[in-house]
């Protein structure tokens, strides 16, 4: 009997969503009954690539998406379902541009370091009405909403619904809160291996979208969907260990600034690979034309929009990319709602493996509030100002376009300046207010 066949039967599922994420993040699945999995199992479910956001073209032949049986995870809102993360080949070799292949290689060759790299990250998302045009809450209006105790009170159905289902599936959730902006909330469960927390964060962000449309609202990752309030980010906490996991080789007393925050040689230059390759890691970690509403907004109804704008790192400071809050790990603020949970956790082994591998330097630690003295550095990198100029830095970076693989590197470039001119191609209605009279 196969895995999934067996998992059938000791759980009483009746169907499998075998799923997979294309490039630009969106969830693809086939719903497959129990009696026909055995067979998909071993030979995957198959579909037509180009009808996803792949860079493939109807001529392709099928792809097919693999079920990682021991990914499964049982729905708790729905039980007789069941979703399984896929791992997307062709023709019998892997699909190089899928997103989960592309975290799977840079995972192994992580191991083949001696590394293992662990995260968890903070997905923030909103609660607005069914039509996505305002917050769900009228009563949400305090100028300063974090941690609003009424606020999150009243929306604790679909809170608490969705942190019981994380206790129950064994992630390990140990807060939830109300977030800066008026409708937003933030719920957070413990780190994991790279692999392991994507596909948490993909499921996610099905069980939120989920369980809100269950009580009449919808809920959005999207980076900045309010003008004027914060916007969503989705930070990711790193540290390395070894194989076994039981030892943090981020952890250590290194020379000079790195040291003095808690993190070892090694560490230091694993942030100085995100460092090096900053202004090429938004293509990823900041994917959309609305990305850069956020990481270069101007201050929100709260006072701080608590997004970056330049690339810098610190101790246990929240205005700066990289923040150092305690020994043997470090959190990246850069990346934001809509990054695709599994290029996410690529791009921060990718770069962290160039820098260990460069011995690359992160630079100067500023401890300043980047926010009402940001203007006094001088020298350090501006992340880019929008989604073009974030593309063209990544094409700039062979380094990393090589560290990701030059095949889904091509493809991803490619389809995001299709993106981009679909974007420019657009009429606004700013344009007629501005220059209809000119």
């Amino acid at each position: 009997m196969s895995k999934l066949a067996k998992f059938a039967a000791e759980t009483g599922v009746k169907y499998f969503m075998i799923s997979y994420t294309d490039l630009f993040g969106g969830q693809r699945a086939k719903l497959v009954p129990a009696q026909a999995i055995a067979d998909m199992e071993e030979d995957g479910a198959g579909f037509a690539g180009f009808a996803t956001w792949l860079d493939l073209t109807p001529a392709h032949p099928d792809m097919l998406a693999v079920p990682d049986a021991d990914a499964a995870i049982q729905l708790p809102w729905k039980p007789e379902v069941a979703w399984v993360p896929a791992d997307c080949v062709m023709e019998g070799e892997p699909v190089e541009q899928a997103p989960r292949n592309v975290l799977k290689k840079l995972v192994k060759e992580a191991a083949e370091a001696g590394l293992r790299v662990k995260t968890g990250i903070e997905a923030e998302f909103f609660l607005l009405t069914p039509e996505g045009d305002q917050i769900s809450d009228p009563f949400d209006t305090a100028e300063k909403p974090c941690y609003d105790q009424q606020a999150v009170m009243r929306r604790y159905d679909v809170i608490a619904q969705i942190c019981d289902y994380m206790l129950e599936l064994g992630w390990g959730p140990y807060q939830n809160d109300h977030e800066d902006a008026n409708g937003q909330f933030e719920m957070n469960w413990d780190f994991d291996d790279a692999l392991i927390t994507a596909d948490r964060h993909s499921f996610f962000k099905f069980m939120v979208k989920s369980v809100a449309e269950q009580h009449g609202f919808r809920a959005t990752f999207m980076p900045k969907p309010i003008e004027g309030l914060t916007g969503n980010g989705c930070h990711a906490h790193i540290s390395v260990w070894d194989l076994e996991g039981k030892t943090n080789a981020f952890a250590g007393k290194a020379a000079g600034q790195i040291g003095e925050v808690g993190l070892s040689e090694q560490g230091g230059y694993f942030l100085g690979g995100i460092m090096k390759h900053a202004e090429a890691l938004a293509a990823i970690t900041n994917p959309t034309v609305n990305s850069y509403k956020r990481i270069n907004a101007p201050r929100t109804m709260s006072g701080a929009t608590w997004a970056p704008n330049t690339v810098t790192w610190t101790g246990n400071n929240r205005t700066h990319m990289v923040r150092v809050p305690g020994p043997g790990r470090f959190e990246l603020r850069l990346p934001d709602g809509a990054v695709n949970p599994y290029l996410l956790q690529a791009v921060i082994i990718a770069a962290g493996l160039s820098g260990i591998s460069s011995k690359a330097d992160p630079g100067p630690r500023y401890d300043i509030d980047m926010y009402a003295e940001g203007h006094k550095i001088e020298g350090a990198p501006k992340l880019p100002l929008n989604m073009l100029d974030a593309i063209r830095a990544y094409d700039a970076d062979p380094e990393l376009k090589a560290m990701l693989g030059n095949d889904f590197s091509a493809s991803y470039i490619k389809m995001k300046h299709q993106e981009w001119n679909a974007f420019v191609s657009h009429f606004s209605r700013w344009e007629k207010d501005n220059t209809l009279d000119i």
